[in-house]
């Protein structure tokens, strides 16, 4: 083993790096009608994307395989090896095969072409040789090839993984925006994450509703609203007309503006100092944009309306934060 300086490492480490970003540029070029069929085969497939390689690029597969099933494409890996043992049941003539094999010549891979043929199921290759058995028995073939690996002795797959996973990103994003997928159809994908819980989670679970609501009339004073903040600890409290509809809304902020006017506090009514059509936001909005809304506001509270106007709860930034939307 020979003695290394500081340097070597940095080197050896932005020389793979210059390599790898190398290869992603060239598949700039590859964005072909190739693509554009392999794009056009998922979109009318019927079944489920089934995908598989070998080794790393069985790795790869894996990777694939996730994000295109948590992107709209419904997808699953299958182990060539273990396909020509009893898996290939899990294949269908619904489904379209995407083979990854930088050769293309990958015995295990090859073996089970002519059973994916047999069935019917359409087949889309990820390669490095447009001239391999895999690329050819096709209907589309991904051109992943580099120029050279990152591992200087050419031997480990670095580049060419590399340059397979980005495909298969591009791949996946590409079917997402044909589909129309959202934001909310991908934390039905993710509910147990704090994403789900940023996208899914509306107002109506979280929110204080009841006599956990600060609420207090038009004709209360000034001192009696401030013992409701108090009570109910929102840091402000709704003002309400005879209708039960909110009219207007007093935060701490409003009290010290209100002090700077030497009122008094025990004898003033609060349809003097509410703030009358303050912000509000309705139950079956997500927690997320409430969110937006107050740090859009610099406010840490907001009432919950129904659709005609009547008070139904209220949600603090405490709220948000105990139900991980922060």
């Amino acid at each position: 083993m020979t003695e290394r300086k500081t340097d070597d490492f940095r080197n050896s480490a932005l020389q793979a790096i210059r390599i790898e970003r190398d290869a992603i540029s060239a598949l700039e070029n590859r964005i072909d009608s190739h693509f554009i069929r392999a794009c056009e085969v998922i979109m009318s497939c019927k079944g489920r994307v089934v995908v598989t390689g070998m080794g790393k690029s069985g790795h790869i597969g894996h990777k694939i395989a996730a994000t295109l099933a948590s992107t709209g494409t419904p997808s699953f890996f299958v182990h060539p090896g273990e396909a020509s043992h009893g898996d290939m049941g899990m294949i269908t003539s619904q489904d379209v095969v995407i083979a990854i094999s930088n050769s293309g010549n990958t015995s295990e891979v090859v073996t089970i072409l002519p059973l994916i043929k047999r069935m019917g199921a359409p087949l889309i290759s990820m390669t490095g040789n447009a001239n391999s058995t895999l690329a050819k028995e096709a209907t589309a073939n991904l051109d992943v090839s580099v120029e050279t690996e990152a591992c200087p002795l050419g031997l480990a797959p670095t580049s060419s993984t590399t340059a397979t996973l980005v495909m298969g990103d591009a791949l996946a994003v590409a079917l997402l925006e044909a589909r129309g997928f959202s934001a909310e159809d991908f934390a039905i994908s993710h509910p147990g994450g704090s994403l789900g819980r940023r996208l899914l989670l509306r107002v109506s679970d979280i929110m204080h509703t009841g006599e956990r609501i600060p609420s207090v009339s038009e004709e209360t004073t000034l001192s009696g609203a401030l013992l409701e903040i108090s009570r109910k600890g929102l840091g402000m409290t709704t003002v309400v007309d005879a209708a039960g509809n909110m009219s207007g809304i007093f935060t701490d902020g409003d009290l010290r503006r209100t002090l700077d006017k030497s009122i008094n506090v025990h004898t003033t009514p609060m349809r003097d100092v509410m703030t009358r059509n303050g912000r509000a936001i309705q139950p079956d909005q997500l927690a997320a944009e409430a969110l937006h809304v107050m740090e859009g506001l610099k406010i840490n509270a907001l009432p919950v309306v129904d659709d005609h106007g009547a008070l139904v709860g209220a949600i603090n930034m405490h709220d948000l934060l105990r139900a991980g939307v922060i």
